[in-house]
């Protein structure tokens, strides 16, 4: 059967697909309450961070076009061992993640609805989602790309008809309400936004960046993408300039309306909260729903992948790259929807405990590739890389640029919160939390590096 590939605009749209999500529907105050009225400047950095891991992470894709993403990179850059732990540690923290997101779309739909958040309505629900993405992706590459498109579109529209709407009660009220969050207090008398300082910013910084953060991952089906090797390094940059102008609009606009509203708002989608017509609330809250369903057919599109890679490298057992005759890997799609669902259900659905897992392997990630795309500018990589056109700025600069930004965000990161549960006032570890991210980067691989010796072996005497 011929294989219906993935253009350049669907590859843009796909990207697009993975990177917005729930974040910037559901979570804008929380950047707001940090900084106040340097929000948007908070993004606007964001996504000047974001956009050279892209360009970096475009570059290492020219040298290798391989599905698996980060998995290929350091496999190609660093060799065999590398290449099969970041294999092992990305797949596991992509379907701990696509859990978390699957979780996220439940919630937010019971909390909409006002339907009962019991742990069996969510695990129904859960279960029904999985299995709808999975017909989806069953269904064939080409009705893939149809629902992506549409998600993609959908959510950009949600978002556009809050910029346009917040400019038109702008124009209608002639009042901007930006200058207010300066002076808003509590009902204690206490205000609102803390007082600036270097650390508080640096953390909404951080807040922000995790808005753009899914870039990473497109890559990891580019063996179904037409000519990855030209189109990844163009299409990953321009999604993030379209996410980055849509974000810091609407941000803007949002704080211009009604930043109150986005600090103190209880509703789950807090961009909602901005506006008092009801048919725009509903509207906003379709648009966030589709955004979290289009992100989920995203991670759908990506994790099996790094897994089907691992299997065609010989890495993991060869059976599990099969595919049925409309080109579909179900036996990876079958072994992450299981981990998919399997984590978030034993961790009883607590999203703040699996959302540290499946997070922090990305600033292992976002040190481990820019050096290995330096390794490749240099020819010393460890396996054959493509025979690409060698830039400085992007496979040397840029790539410097990120290791220097990641290990500044790695010092500034409160590691103790967020591996923490408050109880009585009182920070306690978070051993649910600590556990897992031990099984994910620890137990889980050394489990795997013993069951595949043999494939490896095999592998290395080729």
């Amino acid at each position: 059967m011929t294989k219906t590939k993935l253009g350049f605009w669907s590859i843009v749209l796909l990207a697009i697909n993975s990177i917005i999500g729930s974040g910037i529907f559901l979570t804008p105050g929380s950047v707001v309450s940090m900084v106040g009225t340097k929000a948007p400047l908070a993004y606007f950095l964001a996504a000047i961070f974001a956009s050279i891991l892209a360009i970096t992470f475009a570059a290492a894709a020219k040298y290798v076009n391989k599905s698996g993403a980060a998995y290929s990179y350091a496999k190609a850059a660093y060799g065999e061992n590398m290449g099969f732990y970041m294999g092992v540690v990305r797949f596991f923290s992509a379907s701990v993640a696509w859990g978390v997101m699957a979780v996220g779309v439940i919630r937010t739909t019971f909390s909409i609805f006002g339907w009962n958040q019991s742990f069996g309505n969510i695990t129904l629900g859960f279960v029904v989602l999985m299995l709808i993405i999975m017909i989806i992706n069953m269904m064939g590459r080409r009705i893939f790309t149809i629902i992506n498109d549409l998600s993609t579109i959908g959510k950009l529209g949600a978002l556009a008809l809050i910029i346009i709407a917040g400019v038109v009660v702008l124009l209608k009220t002639g009042a901007n309400h930006f200058s207010e969050l300066n002076t808003m207090t509590n009902s204690a008398g206490k205000p609102l936004i803390p007082s600036f300082t270097t650390s508080g910013f640096v953390m909404a910084v951080i807040s922000a960046f995790y808005a753009f953060t899914g870039f990473e991952a497109v890559a990891t089906g580019s063996e179904d993408m037409k000519e990855p090797e030209k189109n990844l390094p163009r299409a990953i940059p321009l999604a993030i300039l379209v996410i980055a102008i849509v974000y810091i609009c609407t941000i803007a606009v949002a704080m211009m309306v009604n930043p109150a509203a986005m600090v103190t708002t209880k509703q789950v989608v807090a961009l909602v909260a901005i506006f008092h017509n009801q048919v725009l609330q509903d509207v906003i809250l379709v648009g966030a729903i589709i955004s979290m369903f289009g992100i989920n057919v995203a991670s759908s599109f990506h994790t099996p992948r790094v897994l089907e890679a691992m299997a065609n490298e010989n890495q993991v057992p060869q059976f599990i790259a099969r595919r049925t005759k409309r080109n579909f890997p179900l036996v990876s799609f079958i072994i992450t929807l299981i981990l998919a669902i399997g984590i978030p259900m034993a961790f009883q659905y607590n999203l703040p405990t699996i959302i540290v897992i499946s997070a922090t392997v990305r600033f292992f990630e976002f040190i481990v590739i820019p050096l290995g795309v330096i390794r490749f500018y240099r020819g010393t990589n460890k396996e054959k890389i493509l025979p690409a056109r060698k830039n400085l700025f992007t496979d040397v600069v840029l790539p410097a640029l990120s290791v220097v930004i990641t290990a500044f965000l790695l010092i500034r990161y409160d590691w103790v919160s967020e591996f923490s549960i408050k109880q009585a006032g009182h920070l306690t570890p978070n051993w649910f939390a600590i556990f897992g991210m031990f099984f994910g980067f620890v137990i889980l691989p050394l489990i795997l590096f013993w069951l595949t010796r043999r494939e490896r072996a095999e592998n290395i005497n080729r």
